[in-house]
């Protein structure tokens, strides 16, 4: 990032490289539609080059760009505001891409992509604050003194959230445990 900052066109393809497939799945996580996804990691690292100058040099680099990711998926929220023509346009993607998957897979891959989506479903029904939490933390790595810094929020909070979203999840998932160990 250093090095982008000083201007080196080739910093950047390295920075993107790197960080485009997680910011990528972080917005896929959410909308569940490739692309959206791509629109918004598009945005999101056009905000990167534009802020780059703001970038303090030898601060941790994914915080600040998850910051960004999560402003922008913030904005993306705020535009469609969770219509229910998007959702149900959403829910149609999803099946259609589901039932392409299944036709190709065998047993084991069915399997998996259930449970992964049983997972996915449950995730969603948490609320916004704990679902961000959870998929910077689990899905990208951050510590939690880092989602902290991404959410503008104490360490505190955001391990108060893990921890309540964690609790949801095993109680929701819980059936779906008990199903998977028979």
């Amino acid at each position: 990032m250093a090095d982008y900052v000083g201007g080196d066109r080739l910093a950047f393809d390295k920075l993107f490289a790197v960080l485009a497939p997680r910011v990528h799945g972080f917005f896929l996580r959410k909308f569940a539609n490739a692309v959206i996804a791509d629109d918004l990691l598009q945005i999101t690292f056009l905000k990167i080059h534009r802020a780059r100058a703001t970038y303090r040099l030898g601060a941790p680099v994914r915080p600040w760009v998850f910051t960004i990711a999560a402003r922008v998926r913030l904005d993306e929220l705020r535009k469609r505001g969770r219509s229910r023509e998007d959702a149900a346009s959403m829910v149609v993607e999803d099946a259609t891409e589901s039932v392409s998957r299944r036709t190709m897979a065998g047993p084991e891959e069915i399997e998996k992509a259930d449970l992964i989506a049983k997972v996915r479903e449950a995730i969603e029904l948490l609320p916004e604050s704990q679902r961000e939490v959870v998929q910077l933390h689990r899905y990208e790595g951050l510590t939690f003194d880092e989602i902290a810094k991404v959410l503008d929020t104490t360490e505190g909070a955001a391990k108060l959230r893990a921890f309540r979203a964690y609790e949801r999840l095993r109680k929701h998932l819980a059936p779906v445990l008990q199903e998977e160990r028979k």
